[in-house]
């Protein structure tokens, strides 16, 4: 079980749009959010069961850090979404991992 730096986590709920250009371009978001997580920047992320959107849960420094991160990931350069929510969560329980899909 990894364990998280003694940073902030910031949890970011996305709303999707644009769902066409969207789809062309999800295999190099996907493959940013890898490196991001490889990097334990990215906790865990995955979109809502009906595909409306999706949230994200980032271990950083700061919201300037997270704000830079959206700014490179390939799905803003596209507009394929809106920020629902941004904001630093505290955990009461450690992150233990969970299901993942298939």
């Amino acid at each position: 079980m990894a364990t998280l730096a003694a940073m902030a986590i910031f949890a970011v709920v996305l709303a999707f749009k644009n769902n066409d250009r969207r789809l062309d371009v999800r295999p190099a978001h996907r493959e940013y959010l890898t490196s991001l997580h490889a990097a334990g920047k990215l906790v865990s992320s995955g979109p809502w069961t009906d595909d409306t959107g999706a949230l994200l849960l980032y271990n950083v420094a700061d919201e300037a850090e997270v704000r830079e991160i959206l700014a490179n990931d390939p799905y803003t350069s596209e507009d394929v979404y809106d920020i629902v929510d941004l904001r630093e969560w505290r955990p009461l329980f450690p992150f233990q991992g969970g299901p993942s899909a298939s």
